[in-house]
């Protein structure tokens, strides 16, 4: 089972609303998820990312890969640095 840390859409009609969620790449874009990690709201202005960095590192440590959408917001909130930093720790 590949797990991913994608985006999921509740928003409205031309009203676009994200949460991130980690879910079983199977599982269809808005299905099922096994764990919400924040939200996302590109309308904002400027655009507003909630992420719990706590869990998005554990899951990237477990082996879950974000989407390109999802790596790129990570690594303007400074968290795929921080999950290089734990990595070399841990060797």
């Amino acid at each position: 089972m590949a797990v991913k840390i994608r985006l999921k859409r509740i928003g409205a009609k031309k009203n676009p609303f994200y949460r991130l969620v980690v879910a079983d790449s199977r599982s269809p874009r808005d299905g099922r998820f096994i764990e919400e990690i924040g939200t996302y709201n590109p309308v904002a202005q400027p655009a507003v990312v909630n992420i719990d960095e706590e869990k998005a590192l554990d899951w990237m440590l477990k082996g879950a890969k974000p989407t390109d959408t999802v790596r790129n917001l990570f690594s303007k909130a400074g968290l795929m640095k921080q999950l290089h930093e734990t990595k070399n720790e841990k060797k």
